[in-house]
């Protein structure tokens, strides 16, 4: 999929869904100081996605906060299936610690099949954390924690969240979801069939 395609739909996800319904109280800021780093990854095996998620680290811990805070780093190629994507959270946990960036930065995880423990796959709460692409958001500890300090129950978050996506319903959702993808068809028309562009890194 051409890489500014896969970019706008997740932008126009982070617009509408995280932003619009309020999901993460802390995102506005950062998208409207555009400081959201979006990386797409062209990786089609599980060791270069590794590779790819260290650099990406370790480039956030040296970038400048002032002008990126955070990375989505999206791999549309990858891990589809979300019991695979599960597991690939813990590799991106050793990957983090192997770094010495453990309490520095954090990785969460969003996926199109995401599925909460003890949840069922078609419970409407999965939602809140279904992208369009399997992502994994790389986040600054310190950014993290000032933001919970100005919010006076982060707590409340996961709770306000299901009753948000409760009134919304499944078909709010997927009314949402084909919203986004006309927002990236208009950003971001799809390339002609003989266009041979490949997703890489956005910088």
């Amino acid at each position: 999929m051409h890489r500014d395609h896969v970019i706008a739909e997740t932008r126009a996800w982070l617009e509408r869904a995280v932003i619009g319904l309020n999901l993460c109280p802390f995102a506005k800021a950062v998208h409207v100081k555009q400081q959201v780093r979006y990386v797409v990854s062209e990786a089609t095996h599980i060791e270069a996605l590794q590779l790819q998620l260290a650099e990406e680290l370790q480039w956030l811990a040296a970038a400048d906060p002032a002008h990126v805070d955070t990375t989505l780093l999206i791999h549309p190629l990858l891990l589809q299936d979300f019991d695979e994507f599960n597991q690939f959270t813990g590799v991106a946990e050793e990957t983090l610690d192997a770094l010495g960036l453990d309490g520095v930065l954090q990785v969460a995880s969003f996926h199109p099949q995401f599925q909460f423990a003890g949840t069922r796959p078609d419970d409407i709460e999965n939602a809140t954390n279904r992208a369009p692409f399997p992502t994994l958001h790389l986040l600054r500890e310190d950014s993290l924690d000032r933001a919970v300090e100005s919010f006076p129950q982060p707590e409340a978050i996961y709770e306000a969240n299901i009753a948000t996506m409760q009134r919304l319903g499944a078909q709010g959702w997927a009314t949402l979801q084909q919203q986004c993808r006309d927002d990236a068809l208009a950003a971001a028309p799809a390339p002609p069939p003989d266009d041979a562009s490949s997703a890489g890194p956005a910088r």
